[in-house]
């Protein structure tokens, strides 16, 4: 469904932040994961033995800052709401009586809450309860109401603190690390867009029409607003209109055109401004999984009080397929000689695909060296040596496996090639190397591949050779 934040995705592999994306989840917390996995599974996924230590840690997850828009002397402001999430790395593991604490004593003065079910209040204080905890990491399973408080100025500010605890881990106990979030009161406009509608079936070739609204959330008029939309490679705006300027840019991700309007438009407080007409997008032959990102921003150099909802998104899916091929090589030498082996990756359309909302490869080719050879050369920039069983390798070169990472996104007929330096150690009459296709984390197929079974491949070495 529609939800906040347009696709443009940098190479972190992250989108502009959601309400969601703005909790605090610490940049530890993927190696963490990948880690646990290590630890929790031995070779080729096997269970890790009943006396070997299994490791966990428990994370909070919560926004950094909550703006509030002011009320008046006699009436709160409007409500916000402040979702605080708790969860723990090792899905293998079960963690239960999740408990977090709420310290709400620095913003007494400051805001009004209204606590859930599932908190037990004493004073500014309150301990929640969360019976499961779950290691995905959703940030919803405490939710605060949040209002300034009657005549609470401008400016005022506070802050929440958060402690946690539950029952798992090898210790038994697990800790989160303590985190807080800055609450602030602040009066102007909180402009949102508004209206967006997901769009599933769409044909290629036609076009469709985007409705467009823009909200105000907040406490003082807008006095006119800026839009800037987005499109990536699949989609195109239909319509170019005068109080718009467009630009088309790959940015070195993926190809995506940008749409700047202005509107002189007033919209008071607790109004909505709805485009006239919409936004006609053209949904071209190649396109496939796309998004309609929408941001906005009040003009007349006025500050939006709550960035976190200044953007938007629609997904816009159309039916349409992308045959991923690979192509192996034949290749021979003697004993002690360097060999050159060029793989290669094409997408034989007619869809491109792009990761667009996460920044990932869009696949992930995975090379295991013939017996008899070594690796000497390989592309750094996109190839890592790992285990044959995808796990970590010291060293660069000799690796029995490489995994190589495809760009974030692959145009119809877009090719690929990797070139590896193989040293013929022994001659090995026809040895084999697999080459391997698959999404960028874990096996299996990709949905929108008709023929899956090319996505393998052979490099063979040494044809029809005497050993």
């Amino acid at each position: 469904m529609a939800g906040s934040s347009p696709f443009v995705a940098a190479r972190s592999g992250r989108a502009s932040p959601t309400a969601k994306d703005a909790m605090r989840l610490p940049a530890r917390v993927t190696a963490a994961a990948a880690l646990t996995a290590l630890v929790a599974l031995g070779p080729l996924g096997a269970p890790a033995s009943a006396g070997e230590p299994e490791s966990d840690q428990l994370w909070l997850a919560t926004p950094y800052e909550l703006p509030l828009p002011a009320g008046d002397a006699h009436r709160p402001g409007a409500a916000r709401a402040l979702d605080i999430g708790l969860y723990h790395d090792n899905a293998l593991a079960t963690v239960a009586d999740g408990r977090v604490r709420v310290d709400a004593s620095g913003i007494a003065d400051v805001a009004e809450i209204d606590w859930p079910e599932n908190c037990a209040p004493t004073g500014a204080t309150a301990v929640c309860s969360v019976p499961v905890v779950s290691a995905t990491g959703d940030a919803d399973d405490i939710r605060l109401t949040v209002r300034a408080a009657p005549g609470a100025a401008g400016g005022a500010r506070g802050t929440v603190r958060y402690s946690a605890t539950a029952t798992g881990g090898p210790d038994g106990t697990l800790t989160a690390y303590e985190q807080e979030t800055a609450v602030s009161v602040a009066a102007g406009p909180d402009l949102a867009p508004a209206g967006l509608r997901d769009v599933e079936h769409a044909v290629r070739g036609s076009t469709l029409t985007q409705p467009v609204a823009v909200v105000n959330r907040g406490t003082e008029a807008a006095h006119g607003f800026t839009l800037e939309m987005n499109v990536p490679y699949g989609l195109d705006f239909a319509r170019r209109g005068p109080e718009c300027q467009y630009r088309a840019t790959d940015g070195g991700n993926a190809p995506i055109t940008f749409a700047t309007c202005t509107y002189d438009t007033v919209v008071a407080p607790g109004e909505t401004f709805t485009l006239p007409g919409g936004v006609g997008l053209a949904v071209r032959a190649h396109a496939m999984d796309e998004r309609f990102g929408v941001t906005v921003t009040p003009g007349g150099g006025a500050t939006d009080i709550d960035t976190g909802n200044d953007s938007a998104y629609a997904s816009v899916r159309a039916d349409n397929t992308a045959d991923f091929r690979v192509r192996g090589a034949t290749v021979r030498g003697a004993a002690g000689q360097t060999v050159t082996a060029r793989v290669r990756f094409r997408n034989a359309g007619p869809a491109w695909v792009a990761n667009l909302g996460s920044g990932d490869p869009v696949a992930s080719l995975g090379f295991v060296v013939p017996r008899g050879a070594t690796v000497t050369g390989y592309p750094e920039e996109e190839c890592h040596p790992t285990t044959l069983s995808g796990q970590y390798y010291e060293g660069t070169t000799g690796a029995p496996r490489y995994a190589c990472a495809l760009p974030i996104w692959a145009a119809p007929d877009a090719v690929r090639d990797f070139v590896f330096a193989l040293r013929v150690d022994t001659v090995v009459p026809g040895a084999t190397g697999a080459l391997t296709l698959t999404p960028p984390y874990g096996d299996g197929t990709f949905p929108f591949d008709p023929k899956p079974g090319n996505n393998k491949a052979k490099v063979v070495l040494n044809p029809g050779a005497k050993p």
